[in-house]
């Protein structure tokens, strides 16, 4: 079995050798702002949020790739109805030895969620899924990236949203 990917270790070792001062902070909350659902899951409309970088092919396969016009910060739009043979990642920044991602859904999961649907799980899913560009700036995400989505899931009437952090 193959070792996990030490991620804290590597990130504090990259921070370092990039000449910071101190080693990358992780973010800490002594409270967990966590609620009970107002309603059963199979009455909510969920939505997706991601890090991952999610970008959307040219359908002809011709030409540049749909770029995100809706950025704001580091958060931008997908559109739930995307195909997901459209969606990719064009992210550099995994251990490229251990794993790919060839399949969007592990980073992404936008077909389970539909699944999910389709199975009576949840109500719905909300027109729009999020991505977040990774910023590594606690302050930014808090400040900017964070109130950004919260103010589109809102819009779109979201009750739970996934997160995946990538």
């Amino acid at each position: 079995m193959a070792e996990p990917v030490k991620y804290i270790d590597r990130t504090r070792d990259y921070y370092l050798s990039q000449g910071y001062a101190k080693p990358y902070q992780w973010a800490h909350f002594d409270q967990i702002p966590f609620s009970r659902l107002a309603k059963p899951l199979s009455e909510c409309r969920a939505t997706l949020i991601s890090t991952s970088d999610v970008a959307i092919r040219n359908p002809d396969g011709e030409g540049r790739d749909k770029r995100h016009e809706d950025l704001v910060g580091s958060a931008y739009v997908i559109p739930t109805e995307t195909p997901e043979e459209l969606l990719f990642s064009r992210q550099e920044h995994y251990d490229q030895h251990a794993t790919h991602l060839d399949d969007v859904n592990s980073y992404f999961p936008i077909s389970r969620l539909k699944e999910l649907v389709a199975l009576g799980r949840l109500q719905s899913l909300a027109p729009r899924c999020h991505g977040v560009y990774t910023a590594y700036s606690q302050k930014r995400t808090l400040e900017v990236d964070a109130p950004e989505v919260l103010r589109r899931c809102r819009e779109d009437e979201v009750d739970i949203a996934v997160l995946t952090p990538v």
